[in-house]
């Protein structure tokens, strides 16, 4: 399976949101709160090509970009296979 990375600060909701639904795909990821961490955080936004909202998502060497974005990907249809694998399985959000 392709890596995860995922930067979070503190009591975000959306990245509440994003860490529920790999989770419930059984995906392994590697957090970074970068909370409190300006120097970390500068390292997130110019990672993200000036992405500064919470959080930040990156598959292997694709940066996905915030919830929204990841959880479209997986109403698309298209996360599974941007992870690396094809027997996703998908849930209900959260949100809904």
């Amino acid at each position: 399976m392709t890596s995860v990375e995922i930067y979070t600060r503190q009591y975000c909701t959306y990245c509440h949101w994003a860490k529920e639904l790999l989770s419930r795909k059984g995906v392994t990821f590697r957090e970074f709160d970068v909370t409190g961490n300006l120097q970390m955080r500068q390292e997130m936004i110019e990672r993200a090509h000036g992405g500064d909202t919470f959080p930040q998502i990156f598959i292997g060497a694709t940066h996905v970009g915030g919830c929204d974005e990841l959880y479209s990907l997986e109403e698309a249809g298209k996360l599974d296979a941007l992870l690396g694998r094809a027997d996703g399985k998908s849930g209900e959000s959260p949100r809904a």
